[in-house]
C-alpha cells in the first residue's frame, strides 16, 4: 500500500498549490430561477504542520482574504449568469449585510485536534466570520500523488451571516454552505533562520 508524500514538518499552503472553493445551493419556491454558486477565494495562505505518527500534535491554520472571493460557476436558473450578475453578487457578498469586508477582512481557521492518518482525517477547529468564532469539523483524504482534498459544511446564520435571498424570500440560498479545498504537493516553509 502506497502512502500520501505528505511529508513531516510544516507546509504552505495557498492558491498557487491549492483551492479553495465555497459551494452555494437554493432553496424556496423560486429556487428553479436562481442559481448554485462555486465561489473561490483567490487570495487566502496558510500553514498544514505535520507531525508524522502523532495527528493530534499537528496543526492547520488558514487566512482568507474577504474581499477575494469570486464567482467560478453557476449552474441551474433559468438563464446563465451574466458578468454583471457576477459582480453583484461578488458586490452582495462583501456588504454589511453578508461578509461585510470593509470592517472583517479576513475569515481564519485555526485547528484545535487533527484526527486519523494522510490517507483519511479529520481536522476540528476554530471558524472565524465577521468576528465570530465557532467550531467546524473539516473531513479530508490525502491520494497516494500527495494531493490533499477535504470538505466541511458551515451554517451561515451561526456567524450572523444572513443567506441571501430575493423575490420576497421565495428565492433564497440554503444557510448551509460546502467550503472544499484541494492541495497538490503544498510547498515545505522556510525553517526559522
Amino acid at each position: 500500500m502506497s502512502t500520501v508524500t505528505l511529508s513531516e514538518g510544516s507546509h504552505r499552503l495557498g492558491p498557487s498549490g491549492g483551492r479553495l472553493l465555497i459551494k452555494t445551493s437554493r432553496t424556496g419556491l423560486g429556487r428553479r430561477a436562481g442559481h448554485d454558486l462555486t465561489i473561490e477565494a483567490t487570495r487566502w495562505s496558510g500553514e498544514a504542520t505535520v507531525v508524522g505518527g502523532a495527528p493530534e500534535e499537528s496543526s492547520v491554520t488558514v487566512t482568507v482574504e474577504t474581499d477575494s472571493l469570486s464567482v467560478r460557476e453557476a449552474t441551474g436558473g433559468l438563464k446563465p449568469l451574466s458578468e454583471g450578475d457576477r459582480a453583484e453578487i461578488e458586490r452582495t457578498l462583501e456588504g454589511k449585510g453578508l461578509l461585510h469586508t470593509a470592517e472583517h477582512p479576513t475569515i481564519t481557521f485555526r485547528s484545535t485536534r487533527i484526527t486519523g492518518t494522510p490517507e483519511s482525517f479529520e481536522i476540528t477547529g476554530d471558524l472565524t466570520i465577521k468576528g465570530r468564532t465557532h467550531p467546524v469539523t473539516v473531513h479530508g483524504s490525502g491520494d497516494p500523488g500527495g494531493t490533499l482534498r477535504g470538505w466541511a459544511s458551515v451554517t451561515q446564520s451561526t456567524w450572523g451571516i444572513k443567506p441571501y435571498s430575493a423575490f420576497l424570500g421565495a428565492l433564497k440560498l440554503s444557510d448551509e454552505v460546502r467550503i472544499e479545498f484541494e492541495a497538490t504537493g503544498p510547498e515545505p516553509a522556510p525553517g526559522p533562520g
